[in-house]
């Protein structure tokens, strides 16, 4: 084909409005062309009913059916290795350049390291741009350069650097007259990805005023469902961060605000310390005499060890791909230190089954209860699940819902006495950070 055109690559940004490289790429002097990777090397790795595959599915078939009703264009939908894909499109496509949004995890990196590698040997430009957060790398640090490791002077910090130019938007959908036009794109089944439909859906999100304005009061409280269930949105894309903040900054109340500011926390420790995806950032606690026990880890992925706050929070995880954050925490310190299981055993069973799983807030979540991380809890904090009911659930509403069988002769005896395990998991982590 001789005509040369640009194309921008959807990843973690699967929206038509405020999209920071597909603005960049529209604005240029040649037709945009859009594509999205079903990258094999993700998909090989995941149940073959991923949710999480279905709603990025249903998602780019929403916007195709847009760009396919208005602009006379398209979405080219591949599946394979990105470095495959791209030796094609070359051979096809007389190419400038290849606009994409950045993505900070290790395999991303590796991934875009490759793929720029090769478009350079082609004399083609990869352009990335920073689109799925406020701030990135190294753009809030300490004034030596250092990165925090502190949550709070980090969000002090990145208050202090956020103005209203921070949160520009970029209005993409006015200029989509830009793209190529294309009548027979690329499109695929989920079959041919070799996934089916899921059962569970994702939820949209609800950011409004009630929901910003009460969150300090209501969040810790699981039966109240007073979440955004923003996360999976934020995640792939479906809404701006800069959408999202300014609904934030308009309300008095900044708990929300901050807690959107915890996400971009983890995700600079993570760009900062890679290696965190398998070791522990405080060095010590890799020396752990973890009990692994696959049973007692079976028992816990189920809901049945026997303490109801515990199995209510496994039980809606494995039913719907939520868990109320309050529930998180307990769920993982129970499984860390009540039980003695390594961190990353939780880790991944939260990477397979959470729909707004990201990696950075994950492993700085888990580090966390672990205590091994940044800003972790301090090793000899042990939640007690059964005075976080009085806490969190005095009512036993979220319970009844998620554990009926609580009270029933059917429902298993804890499987640890809370004292002896708690006096076990001190005298554990002692010897090991001695």
């Amino acid at each position: 084909m001789s005509q040369t055109i640009n194309l921008f690559w959807f990843r973690r940004d699967l929206r038509l409005d405020d999209n920071i490289g597909l603005f960049e790429a529209l604005k240029g002097p040649h037709p945009v062309l859009p594509i999205f990777i079903f990258d094999t090397n993700i998909l090989d790795e995941l149940p073959k009913n991923d949710s999480r595959v279905s709603f990025i599915y249903k998602t780019l078939q929403n916007l195709k059916d847009q760009l396919q009703s208005n602009y006379e264009s398209d979405i080219c939908l591949y599946h394979g290795t990105p470095l495959e894909i791209f030796k094609n499109l070359v051979t096809q496509y007389q190419i400038n350049s290849v606009f994409t949004n950045r993505d900070y995890e290790p395999y991303a990196q590796e991934r875009d390291s490759e793929i720029a590698r090769f478009l350079t040997s082609r004399d083609i430009q990869f352009k990335d741009f920073k689109d799925q957060v406020i701030f990135e790398k190294n753009e809030v640090v300490k004034s030596d350069g250092k990165p925090y490791l502190v949550y709070t002077p980090y969000m002090k910090r990145w208050k202090a650097k956020f103005n209203s130019e921070t949160l520009e938007t970029y209005p993409s959908r006015k200029i989509l007259h830009n793209l190529f036009p294309i009548l027979d794109a690329p499109n695929l089944g989920l079959k041919d990805l070799g996934f089916s439909p899921s059962s569970q859906d994702i939820t949209d999100f609800k950011v409004d005023s009630d929901l910003i304005q009460n969150y300090e009061a209501t969040r810790n409280f699981p039966f109240k469902d007073s979440s955004s269930k923003l996360g999976p949105h934020l995640r792939f894309g479906t809404v701006s961060i800069r959408t999202v903040m300014q609904k934030a900054i308009a309300e008095t109340n900044e708990v929300f605000w901050q807690e959107l500011i915890w996400r971009e926390f983890f995700m600079q420790i993570l760009w900062h310390f890679p290696e965190t995806v398998h070791r522990s950032f405080k060095p010590k606690y890799d020396n752990i005499k973890w009990r692994n026990n696959e049973k007692e880890f079976q028992l816990w992925c189920e809901g049945k060890t026997g303490y109801p706050l515990v199995d209510a929070g496994m039980r809606q995880l494995n039913e719907t791909g939520f868990m109320h954050n309050r529930v998180r925490m307990l769920v993982g310190s129970f499984l860390c230190k009540h039980l003695l299981i390594d961190w990353r055993w939780g880790e991944a069973y939260f990477a397979k089954k959470l729909h707004d799983y990201e990696m950075a807030s994950n492993i700085g979540n888990w580090q966390w209860v672990a205590g091994c991380g940044v800003d972790a809890a301090p090793y000899f904090r042990i939640f007690n699940p059964t005075t976080q009911i009085d806490k969190f659930d005095k009512k036993l509403e979220y319970i009844k819902k998620w554990v009926p069988d609580f009270q029933e002769l059917s429902y298993p005896q804890p499987m640890v006495d809370h004292k002896e395990a708690r006096e076990r998991c001190l005298r554990v982590y002692k010897e090991a950070l001695s």
